[in-house]
């Protein structure tokens, strides 16, 4: 499956953004979703995942209450609704596809990446 990104820019803190991960080449309700963030220097980190039918989410601690993830497997598409935005929410964010069990929290999990989109907080 092929993952493309989409949504990122230059937001205020307090502000919201919704990104995009566009689906093609496969089924796309035959994947988990996962949204990771990567900032300069730092390791790519898990933020959020989805069950391929939408029915359950994860999210790490620090984006509990601001962020939610959600699917429209019709449409072939998956989302991060961010809001509550902050500056240390700047980095460039990551979807992607995991074909595993259940939906992985660690980026060893997920075997399809699409490019990242940056999202830049500023105070």
């Amino acid at each position: 499956v092929q993952l493309q990104a989409s949504g990122g820019g230059l937001v205020q803190a307090g502000g919201s953004l919704r990104l995009s991960c566009a689906a093609s080449g496969r089924t796309f309700s035959d994947y988990h979703m996962g949204w990771f963030r990567q900032a300069p220097g730092k390791e790519r980190e898990f933020v959020a995942a989805i069950t391929r039918s939408g029915r359950n989410t994860n999210y790490v601690d620090f984006v509990k209450g601001r962020f939610t993830i959600s699917r429209d497997n019709a449409k072939n598409m998956g989302y991060l609704l961010m809001n509550s935005l902050k500056p240390d929410d700047t980095a460039a964010y990551y979807c992607a596809a995991s074909s595993r069990l259940g939906a992985p929290l660690g980026v060893n999990g997920y075997d399809y990446w699409g490019q990242g989109t940056q999202v830049t907080v500023s105070s």
